[in-house]
């Protein structure tokens, strides 16, 4: 699927084959698709699914959801170095055309394209999350399943830490039904309002 064109491709197709990878019974909240070209290349189709599964940080379990494949040849289901542990509720497909066919763990481990490769899709992962929160509704789900590991990404992300802190939401007196973000509330703030109490 991730082969084909973005256009190509409908809805119930990213859904079906979502449920495929994921096991779940349940549509996914939103998919990104898109290619990378240039130094290296490679295809990715990442999903974020609607609620957080109950062994989310569980020791034991899998890191990793994002199924590695370079060239269409399926190589593992759970190469840790591809996505931090944060984001280890993102499930998806990755298709890389520079690595090497017959690549160990441990040549991963060390493997520059891969890091480069795993920037990329940190990066993807940010752009959803800004996008999913353009939808009041779609944030709120997302919110509720995955705060914590915003804030995981908050204290183990020093590159991203900005862009994380942006996509945090508060309860604040005006509406405590409703969680704000911070730069929403900044622009309610009072004439002459020059602090922010919080608890």
């Amino acid at each position: 699927l991730w082969t084909r064109p973005q256009g190509d491709i409908t809805k119930e197709e990213y859904a079906a084959f979502y449920k495929t990878i994921s096991n779940d019974w349940e549509e996914h909240l939103a998919v990104k698709h898109f290619s990378v070209e240039g130094q290296l290349e490679f295809k990715s189709i990442l999903f974020v699914p609607k609620r957080a599964p109950f062994d989310l940080f569980e020791t034991r379990k899998k890191v990793n959801n994002i199924k590695l494949y370079v060239r269409r040849v399926f190589i593992m289901d759970d190469c840790k170095d591809l996505i931090p542990e944060y984001l280890n509720f993102i499930r998806g497909v990755v298709d890389s055309e520079d690595l090497p066919l017959n690549i160990s763990r441990e040549m991963l481990q060390q493997n520059k394209i891969l890091k480069v490769i795993r920037k990329n899709i940190i990066k993807k992962c940010l752009e959803l999350f800004s996008e999913i929160a353009e939808n009041k509704e779609d944030y709120k789900k997302f919110y509720e399943a995955f705060s914590k590991n915003i804030k995981l990404g908050i204290h183990e992300d020093s590159q991203n830490r900005a862009k994380l802190a942006e996509l945090l939401r508060y309860q604040s007196t005006k509406s405590p039904d409703e969680l704000t973000s911070l730069k929403d509330y900044v622009t309610r703030m009072k004439e002459g309002q020059k602090d922010i109490y919080y608890i």
